[in-house]
């Protein structure tokens, strides 16, 4: 088995793992002592979320240590969730470092267009909640030769 696949298991394992079911235990402390019912089940929703990361971990975890080859996935899934990592550090950098008031991104495509809300679909309407939940603003544009969404996100601080 390549040593470099074990350390990095073990490193896993005994670093991020390890913080992750610490910082669960902590929430399950805080969860049985809050009385407020709303921020009981916020903080639950995060503690599924941290539960969910300890799962990836582990599976993470028994890849590095399985015999099988690493084998890298180049189909456009795995390109997607690298665009939205780069996006995920980019926002993390300006709420971290920038000091700013408000955040505006803008996304634009060269395809066929023709973004509206379709019958038993959910994933626009949810944006638009996302965005209004932060309260936010979106503009959308979308023709024959491509869509531009502008997000304004007010930074509180």
């Amino acid at each position: 088995m390549n040593n470099e696949r074990v350390t990095l298991a073990q490193e896993l394992h005994d670093g991020i793992a390890q913080e992750l079911v610490a910082l669960g235990f902590s929430i399950d402390q805080v969860i049985a002592e809050c009385s407020d019912i709303a921020t009981r089940d916020s903080l639950r929703q995060i503690r599924f979320s941290i539960t969910e990361q300890i799962e990836r971990v582990r599976t993470q975890m028994h890849n590095l240590r399985a015999q099988d080859p690493l084998v890298v996935d180049n189909d456009d899934s795995n390109q997607y969730f690298e665009v939205l990592r780069i996006l995920q550090e980019i926002v993390r950098n300006v709420e971290k470092h920038a000091e700013a008031k408000n955040l505006l991104i803008t996304l634009s495509d060269d395809g066929k267009g023709g973004v509206w809300d379709k019958p038993g679909s959910f994933g626009l309407a949810g944006v638009q909640e996302r965005v209004k939940n932060l309260n936010g603003g979106i503009e959308i544009e979308s023709d024959g030769n491509g869509t531009r969404i502008v997000l304004h996100i007010p930074l509180d601080r």
